[in-house]
């Protein structure tokens, strides 16, 4: 039987619109009330080193008064985990991340670092947080993710949506490109499945590149932000949510009357 699909919606650049003048408005806690509203099983909130645009005093409200399971986004730093076992998360995705990047460009070499990785997925698991690796579709950063012992990976669908909006704004259909990269996450989902690792996708997915990944049963949750609250500025955020969640929701059905 073919699970639901849960929509995480990260507020991150409600805190970036707040932060260009300063000021308490707008709210990412009113912005994560009003998601959870619109059909938002969770809200995912990343704390960066150089707190650009979520800061401390948004996960302390966020983690007081959410009535929605939080998804805390940071990198594997002493600082970090710090943070997150004195708030506890339900769940923390942990991230690449470098100062000079204006969003996360890829995912974890969890290979690279797993050592670090595996002990910091040991301490949040034991202080009662579920733990992600956000990744790239490939096999090796799958089976290194699998040996840190988290439960969860979160894969980075950005290069997918790049070759799509690359073909759509030369005015071509879904190009090779574009089908290499879902073909991609599309046996990267099966291979977690195969691990034993839930799995998750989010990083760029648009009202047009969403379905073809709700579509995939083994990914039980999509996280969505940014494109969210650039529609948001259009429509409003309620109605950006509501058709986002109506678009996973008819991918999903097609998916179980087909099974």
């Amino acid at each position: 039987m073919t699970q639901p699909i849960r929509l995480g919606v990260n507020i991150d650049h409600i805190a970036t619109l707040r932060n260009a003048r300063g000021g308490r408005h707008p709210d990412p806690l009113r912005a994560a009330k009003l998601a959870a509203r619109a059909g938002a099983d969770g809200i995912t909130a990343h704390l960066r080193e150089d707190r650009r645009h979520i800061v401390d005093r948004d996960i302390e409200r966020l983690s007081a008064e959410l009535t929605v399971p939080l998804n805390l986004e940071m990198a594997a730093t002493d600082e970090m985990l710090a943070i997150a076992k004195r708030h506890a998360p339900h769940a923390c995705c942990l991230v690449p991340e470098r100062r000079e990047e204006v969003t996360t460009e890829g995912g974890l070499d969890v290979a690279g670092q797993q050592e670090t990785l595996k002990r910091c997925v040991g301490e949040l698991g034991g202080a009662g947080t579920r733990v992600s690796l956000f990744i790239d579709p490939d096999r090796k950063q799958l089976e290194a993710a699998a040996a840190t012992g988290a439960p969860v990976v979160e894969l980075h669908t950005g290069a997918y949506c790049d070759a799509f909006l690359e073909a759509a704004a030369q005015g071509q259909a879904p190009d090779d490109a574009t089908r290499r990269e879902l073909d991609r996450i599309v046996a990267g989902a099966r291979l977690a499945g195969e691990l034993g690792l839930e799995c998750h996708a989010g990083h760029g997915l648009t009202f047009d590149t969403v379905k073809p990944v709700a579509a995939l049963a083994q990914v039980v949750e999509l996280n969505i932000g940014h494109f969210l609250v650039g529609e948001a500025a259009f429509v409003g955020l309620d109605a950006a949510i509501r058709r986002m969640r109506e678009l996973m929701d008819e991918a999903r059905a097609r998916v179980a009357a087909a099974s």
